[in-house]
């Protein structure tokens, strides 16, 4: 039988009474659950920070993680100034917290989108201001538009040496690693130029709700990489959505397009792939 999972009162209890056993100078929490429009479910982390004047001392001895519950798995990572300590309990809550020196804060600030402030009594946090822009998109300049583009096409030629050289691994990280990115930023440029500025969150995760459903569909049909033949089929599928979809922004926004280079590109992954 399961245990059951704690409610996010009995989490942010739970956050407080252990900030406040450590005396920590400061509580805050970012992420999705300090997100009021994205709709709340059992996977949302609690991204949380605790400011600290002794950071030696608390990464000394860290079985007051204890305090938090049973994990069954963890991280501890380095970042810059920072200690993230990364946990997934066994009842199927996580919390992702940094330890952050007072002196520090900016540097957390500015690596979050948005923050709401949990426990502040010294007003640390005052002089700082969160940047919930982190993951808007604005309209696009011409010259990111044509750097999109070449990027698109130039990375499209390392899918096809990796298919032809039966490195699945190699073409299947170009291709979606670069590839569809350079396509869901072009995505995300078509939103703007029709709402101006918009949210369209880490890693794109709200960008298909401003879009056809349709779209996320023929964008979903992409991801099948389970084989040469499907990581062909997906590139090819990838390069004449891209190629539409560039097309489209450019008629738009009045931006030159070198369609040539797209048409080339594709003949180029044609006649290299065609009996792959």
């Amino acid at each position: 039988m399961g245990i059951n999972m704690r409610t996010e009162t009995e989490m942010l209890d739970v956050i407080l009474q252990t900030a406040k056993s450590l005396q920590v100078e400061a509580v805050a929490m970012s992420g999705s659950r300090t997100d009021t429009k994205v709709q709340k479910d059992e996977f949302q982390d609690y991204d949380v920070i605790y400011v600290v004047d002794d950071l030696d001392n608390l990464t000394s001895d860290l079985s007051w993680l204890d305090q938090f519950g049973t994990r069954i798995i963890e991280q501890h990572n380095v970042l810059g100034n920072r200690r993230l300590y990364l946990m997934l309990f066994e009842d199927g809550n996580r919390i992702d917290l940094t330890l952050c020196p007072t002196e520090y804060i900016q540097e957390w600030v500015d690596s979050e989108a948005d923050y709401t402030v949990l426990q502040d009594k010294k007003g640390l946090f005052v002089p700082y201001f969160p940047s919930p822009q982190r993951y808007w998109t604005s309209l696009s300049s011409q010259t990111d538009f044509e750097k999109a583009c070449n990027e698109f096409w130039w990375v499209s030629a390392y899918v096809v040496k990796g298919i032809c050289r039966k490195q699945v691994f190699y073409a299947t990280d170009h291709l979606y690693g670069i590839c569809h990115q350079e396509l869901l930023k072009v995505l995300a440029w078509q939103v703007a130029s029709d709402r101006g500025t918009v949210d369209v969150g880490k890693n794109y995760k709200y960008l298909f709700s401003y879009l056809p459903a349709e779209k996320e569909k023929e964008f979903s049909n992409l991801l099948d990489f389970s084989s040469s033949d499907k990581i062909t089929q997906s590139l090819f599928a990838t390069m004449q959505l891209f190629h539409q979809e560039v097309q489209y922004l450019a008629k738009k926004m009045g931006f030159d397009y070198d369609r040539e280079v797209g048409e080339k590109m594709i003949q180029y992954a044609e006649e290299r792939l065609s009996n792959h």
